[in-house]
């Protein structure tokens, strides 16, 4: 089922059941499918979701912060709350220590040595790592691994 099909019947549901905050996080996902899908990409591939996915959820969670730093627990909330629903949709996130067994493995596979091989090692483990986890957290994680 395309990630498409699959948010029109969840809308569906949640337009059935009155559940308002399930309703407002389908939407900017079929929101931004729509803009995607206008952009001018012909074949819009799985991995161009994940990539719009993980967009969304970052702009929420950039927003979060904010509203956090302006004690605005009302708007945080709805961020929450969509940040949610938009991770449904994503792979499962791995923590760091599984992000740590993966990049070791990357940092033998490349023969890499210290940080002067950090673009090598960013460039194999964002491919690797695509849509499992944020690329800020492998980054800090490979400098501290090729800085040890």
């Amino acid at each position: 089922m395309s990630l498409e099909t699959e948010i029109m019947a969840r809308m569906k549901d949640a337009m059935k059941a009155k559940d308002e905050v399930a309703l407002r996080g389908l939407r900017a996902i079929k929101a931004a499918l729509l803009l995607l899908k206008t952009s001018g990409t012909e074949n819009i591939t799985e991995e161009d979701e994940m990539k719009m996915l993980q967009k969304l959820v970052k702009q929420r969670q950039d927003s979060l912060d904010i509203f956090k730093q302006q004690n605005r627990a009302d708007l945080a909330q709805k961020e929450e709350e969509e940040i949610r629903i938009i991770e449904q949709f994503l792979p499962k996130q791995l923590n760091e220590d599984e992000i740590k067994v993966v990049l070791k493995e990357i940092i033998t596979e490349l023969g890499a040595k210290d940080i002067k091989d950090l673009g090598k090692v960013m460039g194999a483990a964002t491919k690797k790592l695509a849509g499992q986890a944020d690329g800020k957290v492998i980054s800090a994680l490979a400098k501290e691994l090729l800085s040890a």
